[in-house]
């Protein structure tokens, strides 16, 4: 790994296991996140990634486990480590977890846990992670809850998860997860059913956090218009792999993969009203215990040929640009 490279994973193959049936959820994801870098993993229901997600964090459920490839992760306490090799509930992972590398969940509700203060859970990950005496734990609880632009912040660590807004609980748990000054958060869908406004403002919150803190992010989204504020680099998932990763500039203006150009052509344009067609996605993600042959996206691909039922490459189309798809050439030239 590079100076700035804090997590790379390679050739990624997590695999669920039910009634005697094999899910490959993942299955050949590489990926690098970086230092102050926001890293978005786009795609539909479905495709991957929160697996993803868990993976990294070693949260993975039952009946499930990596079957192949590495998540080495360079953490400031430990050195080197291979987060795919250690016990998801060993101290190792334990002390890494919520500390150097945190998550918030797509629903903070289920996430915090009902029966104990919001103030109580943010002190509790201090008093884990960090060697802060218990008056010093109480103020920064405090001051990470008004940071986070929630009112009366002392009355309110004393309140539960059920008596704070979606938007409160979502921002208590970006509190949470940035108490320790992570090397890595990980969001998972961070503004589910949150209006557009407190959309905007975790987002803000989100990329003030990173600049402050040099902190990578790792970004999972369906919202293609959230990749366009956010991204510096983006990796488009589908079927457990990705299928087109670059940065920012290279996916939005020059996409090579045609599931790349379909999401993109889905996303309404402000301002251009009732004359802009969007054109939705032919056909439906395949049951992933009987999936086609070769490119997982073949079956809904405009531009599929008998070559297609042949798994793609990863091709580079350059330094920071890469695609699995036989014709990506002809995606780029019908641009």
């Amino acid at each position: 790994m590079n100076d700035d490279t804090i997590i790379e994973v390679k050739n990624l193959k997590t695999f669920f296991y039910t009634n005697q049936r094999c899910n490959k959820a993942i299955n050949g994801v590489s990926f690098k996140i970086q230092k102050g870098k926001t890293l978005c993993i786009v795609g539909e229901s479905g495709c991957g990634k929160s697996v993803t997600a868990a993976s990294i964090m070693g949260l993975l459920p039952r009946l499930s486990r990596i079957e192949e490839g590495e998540i080495n992760y360079h953490s400031k306490q430990h050195g080197h480590l291979r987060i795919d090799q250690l016990e998801q509930n060993g101290p190792t992972m334990r002390s890494i977890r919520g500390g150097e590398v945190a998550m918030i969940f797509q629903d903070p509700m289920t996430a915090l846990n009902p029966v104990y203060t919001v103030g109580s859970q943010i002190s509790e990950n201090l008093k884990y992670h960090t060697k802060l005496t218990r008056k010093k734990i109480k103020l920064k609880t405090i001051d990470l809850l008004s940071n986070m632009g929630i009112p009366i912040p002392e009355q309110r660590a004393k309140e539960y998860p059920h008596q704070f807004s979606g938007g409160m609980r979502q921002r208590a748990m970006i509190g949470m997860a940035m108490s320790c000054n992570p090397q890595v958060l990980i969001a998972d869908e961070p503004t589910t059913a949150l209006d557009v406004t407190i959309q905007a403002q975790i987002f803000e919150l989100m990329d003030t956090l990173k600049k402050d803190h040099d902190t990578a992010i790792l970004l999972i989204t369906h919202d293609m218009g959230v990749v366009t504020e956010l991204a510096d680099d983006v990796a488009v998932m589908y079927m457990g792999n990705i299928v087109e990763s670059g940065t920012i500039v290279d996916v939005l203006r020059s996409p090579a993969h045609p599931y790349t150009k379909a999401l993109l052509k889905s996303i309404p344009i402000l301002g251009k009203g009732k004359t802009q067609e969007l054109e939705p996605i032919k056909g439906s993600t395949p049951d992933p215990y009987d999936r086609p042959k070769g490119c997982q996206f073949h079956p809904r691909c405009e531009f599929a040929t008998d070559k297609c039922q042949e798994v793609p490459v990863d091709e580079k189309i350059s330094d920071s640009h890469s695609v699995m798809c036989w014709h990506y050439r002809e995606v780029l030239n019908n641009g």
